[in-house]
């Protein structure tokens, strides 16, 4: 299950926007259609759903962490470039 936010655009330009939480982005739409619909505000079958998939990831690692994976070794030539930038941010 996953945070969503559906929205659309009714004809006078007014945006409707409501929350679920669904598994899919299809049932988000049929639970977003039913929550606009008992507010008495359900799009047209025309209607643009616009579906917001919201996620929440945390991580966590210490400034010495960090600064130990800039100074190992890198993999690939891309990851080089990115640590040679992130080694100028951090200083």
């Amino acid at each position: 299950m996953a945070k969503c936010f559906v929205s659309y655009l009714d004809l006078s330009g007014i945006r409707h926007q409501v929350e679920v939480d669904a598994a899919s982005m299809y049932e988000a739409a049929a639970m977003a259609v039913r929550a606009f619909r008992e507010h008495d505000c359900e799009p047209g079958p025309l209607s643009q759903l616009e579906i917001e998939i919201r996620t929440s990831v945390t991580h966590t690692l210490t400034v010495k962490k960090l600064r130990e994976w800039l100074n190992g070794s890198a993999k690939t030539p891309k990851e080089v470039v990115m640590k040679d930038r992130l080694r100028e941010l951090v200083g």
